[in-house]
């Protein structure tokens, strides 16, 4: 890419499907004759390039909204003319910013939402003093078509936008009270993650087109492991992402840690139908308390599942799975030093056929909460 442009091996590619396709047709064009044409071709191609990198990880959108067929629609105006019709809009002047007031300052007329209504700490302007939309004002057209159907709106947003999630929370409000329909609203803020490798930071730079995609990430470690790496932190909670450590064979890798347990209990009942042995559920009176312990932990998963969906917090799954792989491993690594705890009692097959089935019941919880994660519980590392 030349010197002054915008960076990115991105896109050479759309640029050469452009000179494919055009040729030398716009050389020397005004800007008016090409920039919405390429600004289209360059829109569309980063869309399915989002598209591509969430394949990847198993993602998949019904519906991509664009604010430029928003506006097209004519859906800001409609939202503003709703607002004006509940008294909800009003022509004023914003108060001069506090501090020191900038020199090109001047009072201008706007059309202010009265957000202050519904909690925000000011009224905002929908419009700027040139009649073109805030982005407040999309953002109200966009909220309202959502609102129009769901029975609920969900916004994931990066942690910097926390500023606006009172305006936002005040126009939803706004538009589905004032419609006889309050629509729940709920916005998740999501901290970036901090890509390390080998505990040094991976050095970036968009400025300079040098960065790293998660397309790049998931290459080079995989979709589970990503996936599940990135459901083991609150989402506005600070995340490095080693690339070492999430593949390192240690139990301070969580990736590995669950995945693991699940393996292991593979393992153990491919050895045990070697053998001729077979879970069983007719004797699970011979199981002790460092079994019952167990099946206390596996027990909790459909009441962590609810509570997981309810807070919209995925990341409960992830933390429950270590725990009860912990648990699992804790309880397997018990029969090195108490043999009467091993999962095959080489002289009494009655035990080993309820341990077995213990095991079935840990391994599935297991199997269910990474599939919940569109994570694939692995049979042997």
């Amino acid at each position: 890419v030349p010197e002054g442009l915008y960076p990115g091996d991105y896109l050479i590619p759309v640029a050469g499907k452009l000179a494919t396709e055009y040729g030398d047709r716009f050389v020397g064009a005004p800007e008016s004759a090409w920039l919405g044409l390429f600004r289209a071709e360059a829109v569309s191609a980063m869309m399915d390039m989002i598209r591509a990198d969430l394949a990847k990880l198993g993602i998949h959108h019904d519906l991509f909204s664009s604010e430029a067929e928003l506006q097209a629609a004519g859906k800001p105006a409609d939202a503003e003319q709703w607002l004006r019709d509940h008294d909800l809009v009003y022509d004023g002047v914003l108060e001069a910013p506090k501090g020191e007031t900038p020199e090109d300052w001047e009072p201008v007329e706007l059309p202010l939402f009265r957000s202050t209504r519904f909690g925000d700490d000011q009224d905002r302007p929908i419009r700027k003093s040139d009649g073109k939309w805030t982005y407040f004002g999309a953002d109200l057209a966009y909220h309202l078509q959502k609102a129009e159907t769901a029975d609920a709106l969900i916004d994931i947003w990066g942690a910097d936008h926390a500023g606006t999630v009172k305006r936002i929370t005040a126009a939803v409000a706004a538009l589905t009270q004032g419609a006889g329909r309050d629509v729940p609203f709920d916005v998740k803020l999501v901290q970036m993650v901090k890509l390390m490798r080998g505990g040094e930071p991976v050095k970036m730079s968009k400025r300079s087109g040098n960065f790293i995609t998660i397309a790049d990430v998931v290459e080079e470690v995989g979709k589970d492991v990503v996936r599940f790496t990135m459901l083991t932190r609150k989402p506005d909670a600070q995340m490095e992402f080693d690339f070492a450590k999430v593949v390192e064979a240690s139990k301070d890798n969580p990736v590995f840690y669950v995945q693991y347990a699940h393996a292991r209990i593979h393992s153990t009942l491919r050895k045990a139908a070697e053998q001729g042995l077979a879970p069983d559920s007719g004797s699970l009176e011979l199981l002790g308390e460092a079994d019952l312990a167990l099946i206390r932990e596996a027990a909790q998963f459909p009441r962590m599942v609810e509570a997981a969906a309810q807070a919209r917090e995925p990341h409960r799954i992830a933390f429950y799975l270590n725990d009860l792989a912990s648990a699992f491993h804790s309880f397997w690594n018990a029969g090195n030093d108490d043999t009467s705890l091993r999962m095959i009692q080489s002289d009494n097959e009655t035990l080993t056929s309820a341990r077995l089935f213990l095991a079935t019941q840990v391994g599935q919880v297991i199997r269910n909460g990474l599939a919940i994660l569109g994570v694939v519980a692995v049979e042997e590392m």
